[in-house]
């Protein structure tokens, strides 16, 4: 399989974001603590499990999206990568001759959980119907260039539209939630305090 001209620089944007998500809270906390760097690490694993419990309900499900979506994608290539080359016990889904891809159950997951977030309107519940949804929506994606050619195209160089659709997906939801945080923080200082100039 080819990588087109896009596929580099997409892993760039979604590796560096997601990247930043982690590294930029690292920082924070060592500069701020001026800690040494395993004693940072501990501490920003408490300042996101408790960012976590104490984030808006938006903010929670945009990043239970992201992981959910980015883990579902990358484990996906692999098993697809273990049945295509025979390795581990994973299979393909077959019923009678038909073979059954995985965005069938990437739809079913993604209308069931959206439906539902429709249907319930309960915020709370939301945060935790984007782990569905994201799993959902990353077994669609990762077969966007079936989808697209409507022939089994997974691992030919047409294929390859699929990984760049992707990591354009898991940059713009890492690029969200980096926004997401930014503008929590700008709202605290302008609304908390509207009198305080920003700097």
């Amino acid at each position: 399989m080819r990588r087109t001209n896009v596929t580099v620089p997409l892993a760039v944007l979604a590796g560096s974001a997601t990247a930043g998500i982690a590294a930029a809270e690292l920082l924070r906390i060592r500069r701020r603590e001026h800690a040494a760097l395993p004693e940072a690490a501990r501490e920003t694993v408490d300042v996101v499990r408790a960012g976590y419990q104490t984030g808006s309900a938006n903010e929670t499900a945009l990043l239970n999206l992201f992981v959910s979506f980015t883990g579902t994608f990358a484990v996906a290539r692999g098993i697809t990568h273990l049945i295509r080359t025979g390795r581990g016990p994973f299979v393909n889904v077959n019923i009678g001759r038909r073979h059954i891809h995985h965005f069938v159950p990437g739809i079913l997951l993604a209308l069931l959980s959206g439906g539902a977030s429709i249907a319930v309107r309960h915020e709370q519940l939301d945060t935790w119907l984007a782990l569905p949804f994201g799993t959902g929506a990353a077994l669609i994606l990762d077969e966007t260039a079936l989808l697209i050619e409507l022939n089994d195209v997974y691992w030919s160089d047409e294929g390859v539209l699929s990984i760049d659709v992707g990591l354009g997906a898991t940059g713009l939801l890492a690029s969200l939630a980096l926004i997401t945080r930014l503008l929590r923080r700008g709202e605290r200082v302008v609304l908390d305090h509207p009198s305080a100039p920003v700097s």
